[in-house]
């Protein structure tokens, strides 16, 4: 939904389609991709166990290559029993069996998390290399020598940005998981020279 001019993606405990909670992806496949750039994206985000908000990309050309031989940019996904660290990660490989990633994390300090307030999570992107940033600071950087093996991330890739509950990453929720949770994103930003 659109709140106070926000978009707001919304995670309930509700039964819908056989399953106990219902959320929302949203993607731009075949609608808009992006090669090189910066992006900002300014968000609040949920917290809670077995929450697992993202802002990501995946390679345009995954319906003919797969995944991740497509290439996969996270550049935001927190664990939300872990409201204090989100993660930047980048998935690559020929195959599903040969899958590889390299993470970047970055925290807060205090007992400030990511939910209390708007940041801004942000990547610059360029032929070769694709830097990482939190409220304009550089955490982590990626480079084809960072890679083992081939790297994808010269590609054009798109937008997907969802709130998954469950899942490898951040387990089930428990019965300390508050519902409805919520990612406010105030804006979405890309530059391109």
């Amino acid at each position: 939904s659109i709140v106070n001019g926000n978009l707001v993606i919304t995670a309930t405990k509700e039964s819908f389609g056989g399953r106990d909670y219902t959320s929302s992806r949203l993607i731009t496949k075949g609608k808009r991709d992006f090669k090189f750039g910066r992006i900002d994206i300014r968000a609040a985000l949920p917290s809670g166990k077995g929450v697992w908000p993202a802002l990501w990309m995946l390679g345009s050309n995954i319906d003919a290559v797969s995944w991740p031989a497509c290439g996969e940019i996270d550049i935001m996904e927190l664990r939300g029993d872990l409201p204090q660290q989100f993660l930047s990660t980048v998935h690559y490989g020929p195959n599903f069996n040969q899958h590889q990633y390299k993470s970047g994390a970055k925290g807060l300090s205090g007992t400030d998390n990511f939910q209390d307030e708007f940041h801004v999570f942000s990547m610059n992107w360029e032929n070769n290399l694709i830097e990482f940033l939190l409220d304009d600071v550089v955490y982590y950087t990626v480079t084809p020598a960072t890679i083992n093996g081939t790297y994808p991330f010269n590609n054009n890739f798109f937008f997907i940005f969802n709130v998954a509950i469950g899942g490898n990453f951040p387990g089930n929720p428990n019965d300390s998981t508050v519902f409805p949770q919520q990612m406010i994103v105030d804006y979405v930003r890309v530059f391109q020279k």
